[in-house]
């Protein structure tokens, strides 16, 4: 039995080669993967451990505070004395580094990094930890000079001696570059300028008497742990507001924050491999399906010879373990070139990553032969249970397809009781009025009605494709009619032949759904909403100086300019809960640029001093009254009760996620975190200035400000619509390859089917059809299937769109659309991989020898 496994492997090997592609992708994408994450954390790894002090003194951080208002949390740069005086400490130093700031060069332009790092700026201390050495120049002597790291000034062309305006929290300065620093480790993609340490702190903190953190070098002899404790002790009562840590747990703090970046490149690469694996399963379900219907006398032969069923479907597996064992070890070659390329897209990113030190762990190629072979062997299971139930008498007959003619019923049975539950879980979720539960009845649904859709699949072959291809015998004759008539013949066949674009398909179609409905949903908010003229941001959303707020109020013609400013905050709830959530701190005349629903109380309440705002229905949840006193804690462990001034009607949340629409005056946000950035200007123009008069002049005034950019509506409407394409761009990516995959299916199908129907072929042609014809033929059947997969995966699409409208309507999304262009254009292009996939099977069909045809068995 063994001998005729691998004889029979071997001689469809052919067939195979197109199930093993499957296997390859998935694999690739899943080896690809973890070696590429694996690489990334082992290099920062690296980074963090060799560039973190001994120990390191900073501010304890208990809300994410500084990404959101620009504010940087300090402590007093005298704390190094007290440090330096702990015994087994070498040497401290009070580092200031703050990133809440824009370098511009003297074309205005900024030179910070595009990929989403950040710029850095710092004071300048070279020691043995630190990430860059001195390469040409000199060190920065003063308040006028600075060093720029070398892989920025070679992409931004800056030179020695070349000037740069500093655009920090305190106010705008110029420096003139004097050195160049080169990374001694990898470089992560950040820009790093240096100043002078005797005039950091003023420059960059405002004031020389505060510091980010105080570095400690330990003297000879002396553990990092037990230097660490020494140091707590000296803090004494002051202890509980640092962070004292040893460089081990500096390095894994920092590559923890790290780790979110990394997970996501993982999950979506994670995401695809998925997809693949999903389409994948059932390529090689039909293609084993479709070789056991072949080899039906064959395996008759083999029973009459005394093999048993378990001699059978071992045999079956065995070639299903070959199949797997390939196309995994194939796929780990293939991941490891996945990863060297996304080493090399990080590297055209400004994140300079070595390749010569890519990472394969012990895990990967494990990964990597668990997926390949559990997939393959799980596909190819009930195909091989099939082999197995062959009756030896089938040796003696020229057996027909197995499974052709077995009724349907079991299928219909078993999809309905999955899509009845499906269907009960997505009708919670529409009927769901809390965000999470309404989530998880969603993600149930979608997986119970995909599973029924492919069992039930089959079932709707016959009626679907009827309808399908009712046209074709009045447009292209017998050929059409033959042609429909062979995707009928089979539809276990056709419905797994389907499924594989079906999967694809629903995916776009559920996410066009929900993207088409987001879009609308802003756009009706922003018409809603937003009544200034214009609005003035950074590019990426980030805070920006406050010199930029000044030149906007001096600019001729502007009336009212309201400043926003964001924040972290934690609220504790009278039902004893406590919320960590993001709130908004906003200017007067809030009325004139932003239009909202008050269910009581109004703006003047709201961001009168020591008052705030909530959504109504967030207040009502957690028993929050108008005039209640919560207390609310702020950046830097600041603490205040504020009155509820005014009640709200915005669903919950700001449509960004964050809970309970908390907003307050820029009076209160300033007293209790002071320090903060704006992040947005809302700005009319004064009585007699039109607003199109009105734009050039704050464009001019705003130019050497590259960061900002003003927008009206419209242009803030393209904004959120390019923000959410990236998240179509990536449905659009598995989509492209969940197509690759189901194209090889079809043709594995369209192939194996040709095979099968030699004998018809060459009786077909004997009696006068063209190899024309015979190619048309086939090219319709395969169109039909596609096209009958994309309408089952387009109507499970907008049912699952449907459902993620109505969760999205919980974060006060409410708008529905349905981009009807996407869904007439994925018809057409399925349409069109029928055309293609059809083209080697109907060439290959056209070819072949009438004579020997007609004589094959």
């Amino acid at each position: 039995m063994l001998k005729a496994t691998l004889r029979s492997f071997l001689a469809h090997k052919g067939r195979l080669a197109l199930s093993a592609l499957a296997v390859v992708l998935s694999v690739a994408f899943v080896a690809g993967s973890l070696i590429f994450s694996d690489t990334v954390t082992r290099t920062f790894d690296r980074l963090f451990a060799s560039t973190a002090a001994d120990v390191t003194v900073q501010p304890r951080r208990d809300l994410m505070s500084a990404r959101a208002s620009g504010a940087v949390q300090t402590l007093p740069a005298a704390l190094r004395d007290t440090v330096a005086k702990v015994d087994g400490v070498a040497a401290a130093r009070a580092d200031v580094q703050v990133q809440n700031l824009v370098v511009v060069d003297r074309h205005n332009r900024s030179i910070s990094p595009t990929n989403g790092a950040p710029t850095l700026a710092g004071s300048w201390y070279p020691t043995r930890h630190s990430p860059v050495e001195l390469t040409s120049g000199h060190a920065p002597r003063g308040p006028g000079e600075a060093l720029l790291d070398a892989d920025t000034a070679g992409k931004r062309k800056v030179r020695i001696g070349d000037t740069l305006t500093v655009q920090a929290q305190p106010g705008m300065f110029r420096v003139r570059v004097v050195g160049i620093a080169t990374f001694t480790t990898t470089n992560p993609g950040a820009a790093l300028l240096f100043l002078d340490p005797a005039v950091a702190g003023r420059q960059l903190l405002g004031s020389a008497a505060r510091a980010t953190a105080i570095s400690v070098d330990a003297a000879r002899g002396v553990s990092d742990e037990r230097l660490e404790h020494r140091v707590v002790a000296a803090l004494g009562a002051h202890a509980a507001t640092y962070d004292v840590k040893t460089a081990n747990e500096q390095a894994k703090s920092a590559a923890a924050s790290l780790g979110t970046f990394l997970d996501v490149i993982k999950y979506v690469m994670l995401g695809f491999a998925g997809v693949a694996l999903l389409v994948g399963v059932f390529l090689i379900v039909n293609t084993f399906s479709m070789l056991i219907a072949q080899r039906t006398r064959e395996l008759g032969l083999l029973r009459a010879l005394g093999a048993d069923r378990r001699q059978v479907r071992r045999s079956v597996l065995t070639e299903a373990l070959l199949l797997g064992l390939v196309g995994s070890t194939l796929g780990l070659a293939a991941g490891i070139g996945l990863a060297f390329g996304l080493i090399g897209l990080m590297r055209a990113f400004g994140m300079n990553l070595n390749a010569a030190q890519m990472v394969i762990g012990w895990g990967t190629p494990v990964a990597a032969y668990v997926v390949g072979l559990g997939v393959t062997f799980v596909a190819a299971y009930l195909p091989a249970r099939r082999a197995a139930a062959v009756s030896p008498m089938a040796a003696l007959a020229d057996a027909e397809v197995a499974g052709v003619g077995k009724p349907l019923r079991a299928r219909a049975i078993a999809g309905a009781a999955v899509g009845a539950v499906g269907a009960a879980a997505l009708a919670g979720c529409a009927a769901a009025t809390r965000t999470g539960p309404a989530a998880a009845l969603l993600g149930a649904g979608v997986a119970l009605t995909l599973i029924a859709t492919v069992v039930a699949g089959p079932l709707l072959v016959r009626p679907v494709i009827r309808v399908l291809g009712a046209g074709f015998p009045a447009v292209f004759g017998a050929v059409g009619r033959m042609s429909r008539r062979n995707a009928l013949r089979n539809p276990r066949r056709t419905g797994a032949t389907a499924a594989a674009l079906m999967v694809g398909l629903a995916l776009v179609g559920g996410m066009s759904v929900a993207s088409a409905s987001m879009s609308a949903s802003f756009d009706q908010q922003i018409d809603k909403r937003l009544g200034a003229d214009f609005t003035v941001q950074n590019a990426n959303f980030t805070p920006f100086t406050r010199q930029i707020a000044d030149r906007v109020a001096a600019t001729r013609g502007v009336g009212l300019v309201v400043a926003q400013r964001l924040t972290r905050i934690a609220v504790r709830l009278p039902d004893g809960g406590r919320v960590e959530t993001g709130a908004v701190g906003y200017g007067p005349g809030l009325d004139d640029v932003v239009h909202l629903s008050y269910a009581r109380g109004g703006s003047a309440a709201a961001l009168a001093d020591g008052h705030l705002a909530l959504d109504a229905g967030f207040a009502r949840d957690h028993g929050v009254r108008l005039g209640s006193v919560l207390p609310v804690e702020f950046p830097g462990g600041r603490r205040a009760g504020l009155t509820v001034g005014a009640l709200t009607e915005q669903s919950g949340t700001d449509g960004f996620g964050d809970q309970g629409g908390v907003f307050f005056g820029l009076g209160t946000l300033e007293r209790y975190a002071p320090g903060g950035q704006d992040s947005a200007l809302y700005v009319n123009a004064a009585p007699g200035t039109a607003p199109n008069d009105l734009r050039p002049r704050l464009e001019q005034a705003l130019k050497p400000f590259p960061q900002v950019q003003v927008r009206d509506q419209s242009d803030y409407k393209q904004l959120v619509h390019d923000q959410i394409g990236v998240l179509l761009y990536l449905v659009y990516a598995l989509l492209g390859l969940a197509i690759v995959i189901a194209v090889l299916g079809v043709v594995n199908t369209l192939a194996l089917s040709v095979v099968e129907r030699t004998r018809e072929i060459g009786l077909l042609r004997a009696i006068g059809l063209g190899r024309r014809q015979l190619r048309r033929m086939i090219r319709l059947e395969s169109v039909v299937i596609a096209v009958f997969g994309a309408v089952l995966g387009l109507a499970l699409g907008l049912v699952w769109g449907v459902c993620m409208q109505r969760v999205l309507a919980l974060r006060g999304l409410t708008a529905f659309a349905i981009p009807w262009g996407t869904i007439v254009a994925v018809v057409v292009g399925s349409a069109v991989v029928g055309v293609v996939a059809a083209a080697l099977p109907a060439l290959r069909a056209s070819r072949m020898n009438v004579l020997a045809a007609i004589a094959h068995e």
